[in-house]
């Protein structure tokens, strides 16, 4: 029989499970209920909450159409805009932005008057563009080394350096290394959870020591594929699923060991379920 290393962070975070448990205590198909944005990116847990009534908005148009209801602002946090929209209307709403971004919000909407502010982080990742939301001057966001190297700050200003709370936690130490290099002031603040890097580190040393691993996460899901990254560059065999049906990968003699991990997004029921398909099938 095949060993099994299952990771003790893969799974719901802090934030995650606080929003999912919250989304699903409000979810009741008697009253207008709503999301802003998926509030997870998991599409089983959003399918799971769209059949107990709970709608999901996409865009700011379908948000000011509404004259009524509930509408759940997501875990990955929302724009200042979107909240003083909600007041304004006299929309009733439940912010369920994770902790640790919401503290990336107030670091960013303070430092924002005096400071440019450079986000670490993929620009088109809803928590970015919340991010963004909170600045009160425009921000810029870099994503790789190369972007670290050539960027140069707006009029000379100061620079505040934060981080998407699910980058990838080795390739932020780089950048603030190049940054701590630069001949203006940069005052650096690491804003990646600790849930993330203790994923991320834990995903790294179990990937080095198995023949496969497993990766399980919505695509959509910015931590999911971080964790995908970090193991396929030590583990050759690492498959990124979103559901047991997806998994591909087969005994064929030189797997003894299978390690599983899985983003901050998602369910246990998930992982479960994998697992005991490895152990049935390997």
């Amino acid at each position: 029989m095949v060993g099994i290393i299952r990771a003790k962070t893969a799974g719901f975070c802090f934030g995650v499970k606080k929003a999912v448990d919250k989304a699903f205590e409000m979810a009741d198909p008697d009253k207008k209920v709503y999301t802003y944005g998926p509030v997870i990116h998991n599409a089983e847990v959003i399918k799971s909450l769209s059949e107990k009534g709970v709608r999901l908005i996409e865009s700011e148009e379908e948000l000011r159409s509404l004259t009524e209801g509930t509408v759940i602002l997501r875990s990955h946090g929302v724009p200042k805009a979107i909240i003083d929209l909600l007041k304004d209307k006299g929309i009733d709403y439940v912010d369920v932005t994770c902790p640790f971004v919401k503290r990336i919000h107030d670091i960013v909407y303070l430092e924002s008057e005096k400071k440019q502010i450079v986000i670490a982080g993929n620009p088109a990742h809803p928590e970015v563009e919340g991010i963004m939301g909170w600045c009160k001057t425009p921000a810029d966001v870099i994503s790789t080394e190369e972007e670290a190297q050539r960027y140069v700050p707006k009029d000379g200003r100061d620079v505040c350096l934060v981080a998407q709370t699910t980058f990838n936690y080795k390739k932020f130490e780089k950048i603030v290394e190049i940054f701590e290099k630069k001949s203006y002031y940069v005052s650096i603040v690491n804003t990646i959870c600790n849930a993330t890097a203790n994923h991320q580190t834990e995903a790294r040393s179990i990937a080095e020591g198995v023949d496969a691993m497993i990766v399980i996460g919505d695509k959509k899901s910015s931590n999911s594929r971080k964790l995908y990254e970090i193991c396929s560059e030590v583990c050759p065999k690492t498959e990124f699923i979103q559901t047991v049906s997806e998994l591909t990968l087969k005994q064929d003699g030189s797997i003894a060991t299978v390690g599983i991990t899985a983003g901050a997004s998602t369910p246990n029921y998930i992982i479960e379920e994998v697992q005991n398909y490895v152990r049935r099938e390997f």
